[in-house]
Order: structure tokens, then C-alpha cells, then sequence
């Protein structure tokens, strides 16, 4: 829950207030500096329209490139604790960045490493280089051409296996596992309530599949009974005919936020009004819960309640695609309609064969207890760490648990000041703003990892402490007593 301060918001407001003037009075400067060279102009006397134009293109030019040394930084290195950032400069107050051939080692607050499989790994890495030598980087095909090998076959079942469902199809992109699947499981007359604050590939998902989309309040189960009750009673728009199928589609952990879903609560309501759950594990599968099962397991939820499980590899296995397990009528449906399927290149072996091995050691099959290692290490790092932050006065969201831990920023002028100094001190974060989050909501988004030592931590947290004074974000001081 956002605690905005007043004051906060008004300097937050007149801040952005400000920007845009400027940009605008630039804009208008440079439109009648330039208006025969102009390249739009250009464009439009050759018969052709501007492809970028209108308030995006404005935040790009006037905001975003003011700041955008602070994003899309590259790194010489595995995603570990530790980081090889490569150092960039820009000639032209960062309309363009060029990299050099300099590195700074930083410490990584910044990756979804949760369990650290995404450095080398004593039981991972070994069989990934044998997979490799096997069956080479790419099938070169779809899935229901030549690109199922046996080891799709394999991780299929054991992803089905480990989160306890029927049965799990696999792809090789976790946004396309949203945006994909959604469209394939509802159309047109179909409803679908979404969570105020679920990810843009559910957003772009419920939007392509044709299907009405209603929007409750995030985390709500009393609003979302309300919305269902409304809709329910109303039905389909214009004919009022009953709806062919509803879906409700919540997150395990919302990854701008950190919190965990209210599932019990939500599946009581869905169960109540016959509504299908479907639930993005995304952030929660494998990095919470006793023997790391996600948000089901930690919060005492059947999966025989939850309809459809959707999870992604790229975050606590080192890996890179998504699943969807459900009952075997479900899969075998999704297999034979879902474009992804069909169209999109499989999963790449050494990936695949990746997510098995990370598996097999989080449930123990490697032989040693590892895996539960892992999991109470991200577990008591994530719950450190928060205390402190929240210690130090930092707003920070989220729950106990929760790996992810955003830390409001809010003014757009701390957005590159945070993001500098951290670096400045060798410390690699993730500020976050618009489009990923509301205007006035910016903030940098904290992720924990197993690999990170108490000692990494400390220091973590005092640089975060000295720029957090600097740059004046502890919106909540605690008092000394």
C-alpha cells in the first residue's frame, strides 16, 4: 500500500509540471527553428505521417532521454551478487551513450537471481554444457514440428510434478506464456477480471483474446465479489445473454510491488460465483514456500483450487521461458489451439535442460539438501533486509517473504540521482517509472537473492542509507527512542 505524502505528491506533481512546460517551450522552439528541416515535415511532404508523434514520443524525447544512462545498462558478466556493468558516456547530454571497453564490479540488487542459479552451479552447469554438446543451442523449429526433444518431455512432467497439477506445457518466452495462452482459453463472450495491478503481458493478453475485460481493485476480494456480482446480473454487453465463461487472474508476488495475492480469499470468491482461477507465478514460483512451491504452498492453498498455474523460468531458475499446468483436458486444449505452440520456436535445450537441474536441486533429487538451503537463505535475506530498510525510515511495499522490495522514489529528479549515486557507490539497482509504473509513482525496485551473503547485505544497506540521506527519499524517519 502506497503511503504518498502530501508534500511528496505536490513537489511530484509541480516537478513533472515543470518538465513538461520546459519540453513543451523546446518543442515549439525547435519547430520554428527548424521547420524546413525538420524530419516530420519532411515526412508528411513526401505523403508519408510521422510514425513517432503525440505524448509518447514527447516523454521519450524530454524525460526519458534525460535520464536513460539509468536504464539498459549493460553488464560483462553472470547475473550473480556480484556484477561487471560496463561503463558508457555520451557526447550529447544522452541523446546517444557509447560504451567503452571499462568495467565497474557492483553489487547486483537488480537481477531476478532468487535462488542464484544464474551463475555457475556445481549441479547445473555440468549438465547444461553436456545438453549443449547433445542437442546444440536451438531446435530450429516449433514444437509440434521437430522442436519437442525428450527433454521438454521431461521438464514437462516434472513441472507438473513439482507445483502438484496433471499436467504443464512449456514455452519459450514467459511474457508470450501470458499473452499467448489468454487469447486461447477465452474469446468473445467470455469475461475476464483482472487485477488492478497484474502485468502488461495479462493486460495484453485479456486484451487480444476478444473477451470483456473488468478491472477490481488490486488485492481486493470484496470489490472483486462486487464486480462479479455486477457483471453476473448484467451479463454479455448489448444482449445480456449469460456470460460463455469467466476468468479471474491474479499474481502470486506483483513484481512492482512485492506483495503477495490474497489467494484464499479470492479462490473463496471464485468458487462462490463459478469463476475460473488463473494465477501468474511469475515471481512467487520457486523463491517462496517451505520447499520453494510459491504462493499455494506458503499460504495453504490446494492447486486443485487454482484452475490454471502459470509460472516463468527466467526468475528463480536461472533459465529463460514459462509454463502453464492445469488438468490434462486443459494442456492437451492449449496444445492443440495455442499460437505459441504452433508458431514459436521451442524452448532451447541447454535452457530447458537448465530448469531441470535447478528443479532436481531445489526439491533435493541432486542428492545434498542444497535446494532447502536455498530457499531459507532467500527467505531470511529478503525478511533482513526489509527490517532494515524499513528501519532506516525508507518507504518500502511489500510483504514478509516477498524477495522483491521497491523503494518509493517518487520525484522525478531522485529517479537519476538514486540511480547515479548507487553506481557511483558500486551498487547496481533498478529504478523503475513510467510506463512500467503510474507517473507519480516511481520507485527502485530491490530483488534479493540466496546468493547474497549477510555481509553483501550490510554494505547494500549502508550505501543505500548514505544516498537515501543524500538524496532525501527516508519519507518515514524512525525517531531514536
Amino acid at each position: 500500500m502506497v503511503r504518498l505524502p502530501y508534500l511528496t505528491a505536490l513537489t511530484t506533481l509541480f516537478s513533472y509540471g515543470l518538465l513538461f512546460a520546459f519540453g513543451q517551450v523546446r518543442d515549439f522552439i525547435r519547430y520554428i527553428l527548424d521547420l524546413r528541416k525538420s524530419k516530420n515535415l519532411q515526412c508528411l511532404v513526401q505523403g508519408y505521417a510521422p510514425i513517432c508523434l503525440g505524448l509518447e514520443d514527447f516523454y521519450t524525447r524530454r524525460l526519458y532521454l534525460r535520464i536513460q544512462d539509468c536504464f539498459n545498462r549493460p553488464i560483462a558478466s553472470a547475473p550473480d551478487s556480484w556484477i561487471d556493468v560496463v561503463e558508457r558516456y555520451s557526447k550529447d547530454h544522452n541523446k546517444t551513450l557509447h560504451r567503452t571497453s571499462k568495467t565497474s564490479k557492483c553489487l547486483n540488487l537488480g537481477s531476478y537471481n532468487y535462488l542464484g542459479f544464474a551463475a555457475a552451479d556445481e549441479f547445473c552447469t555440468p549438465r547444461v554444457i553436456e545438453s549443449l554438446k547433445e542437442y546444440s543451442p536451438s531446435t530450429c523449429s516449433a514444437r509440434v514440428d521437430g522442436g519437442t526433444t525428450k527433454l521438454h518431455a521431461e521438464l514437462e512432467e516434472l513441472v507438473a510434478q513439482f507445483v502438484r497439477k496433471p499436467a504443464a506445457i512449456v514455452f519459450g518466452m514467459g511474457y508470450a506464456t501470458n499473452s499467448a495462452i489468454i487469447p486461447s482459453l477465452i474469446g468473445k463472450g467470455g469475461l475476464i477480471v483482472s487485477d488492478s495491478l497484474n502485468h502488461n503481458s495479462i493486460v495484453n493478453g485479456s486484451r487480444g483474446s476478444g473477451a470483456t475485460v473488468q478491472v477490481f481493485q488490486h488485492n481486493s476480494a470484496a470489490h472483486l465479489e462486487e464486480v462479479l456480482r455486477e457483471q453476473i446480473a448484467e451479463g454479455q454487453p448489448r444482449t445480456h445473454r449469460p456470460w460463455k465463461k469467466i476468468i479471474v487472474i491474479v499474481e502470486g508476488i506483483y513484481s512492482m510491488e512485492g506483495e503477495l495475492c490474497k489467494l484464499p480469499d479470492i479462490i473463496d470468491v471464485c468458487k462462490k460465483y463459478k469463476a475460473y482461477t488463473y494465477l501468474d507465478e511469475a515471481h512467487s514460483i520457486g523463491a517462496i514456500g517451505r520447499s520453494g512451491r510459491g504462493v499455494c504452498e506458503l499460504l495453504g492453498v490446494d492447486t486443485a483450487d487454482v484452475d490454471i498455474m502459470m509460472g516463468t523460468f527466467t526468475k528463480s531458475f536461472g533459465s529463460c521461458g514459462g509454463y502453464i499446468a492445469a488438468s490434462k483436458e486443459i494442456i492437451q486444449h492449449l496444445k492443440n489451439t495455442c499460437p505459441a505452440h504452433f508458431y514459436a520456436t521451442s524452448m532451447s535445450p541447454p535452457s530447458v535442460q537448465q530448469v531441470i537441474s535447478a528443479i532436481k536441486v531445489v526439491i533435493g533429487e541432486d542428492g545434498s539438501d542444497r535446494g532447502a538451503r536455498k530457499l531459507a537463505q532467500i527467505r531470511e535475506n529478503s525478511n533482513f533486509f526489509r527490517f532494515e530498510l524499513h528501519r532506516m525510515g525508507f518507504e518500502v511495499l511489500g510483504d514478509d517473504d516477498s524477495p522483491v522490495m521497491p523503494i518509493m522514489l517518487y520525484n522525478p529528479a531522485k529517479i537519476p540521482a538514486f540511480s547515479r549515486e548507487c553506481l557511483r557507490h558500486n551498487l547496481a539497482v533498478v529504478t523503475v517509472a513510467f510506463p512500467a509504473t503510474p507517473l507519480l509513482l516511481a520507485r527502485a525496485r530491490i530483488c534479493l537473492s540466496a546468493s547474497h551473503t549477510r555481509e553483501d547485505m550490510i554494505r547494500a544497506l549502508d550505501v543505500l542509507s548514505t544516498v537515501g540521506d543524500l538524496v532525501g527519499i527516508k519519507y518515514f524517519p524512525i525517531e531514536p527512542q
